[in-house]
């Protein structure tokens, strides 16, 4: 499994806006191209000084070759989109990475 994380720094001033719009609309814009199984949204829990919120989105995908796919097809149109709603108000940066195993707390199973 590949996992796509892209992690967004956001101005507070649009914090709701965002959200909303990531949850509503980006997140299954992204899920209905078909090269993604999942996405997760999470909340960066350090904080940031500047009156900033950090975000990362999770998006999973069986193979390599479907991302490569939707950063050819898919990715430009949606990344446009967030620039022209938000501008100069988010930073993000992506990250590409491969799911090796997974572990549980044997606490968490009784």
């Amino acid at each position: 499994m590949i996992i796509y994380n892209v992690t967004t720094t956001i101005s507070e001033s649009i914090h709701d806006q965002w959200v909303t719009w990531m949850q509503e609309r980006h997140i299954p814009e992204v899920l209905a191209t078909g090269k993604f199984t999942s996405a997760r949204l999470v909340k960066v829990l350090v904080g940031n000084e500047n009156d900033e919120i950090t975000y990362a989105v999770q998006y999973t995908t069986d193979s390599k070759e479907k991302l490569d796919k939707y950063y050819k097809e898919d990715a430009p149109r949606l990344q446009n989109v967030a620039i022209r709603l938000f501008a100069d108000k988010l930073f993000s940066f992506r990250t590409e990475l491969e799911h090796i195993s997974e572990h549980y707390s044997m606490a968490s199973a009784q």
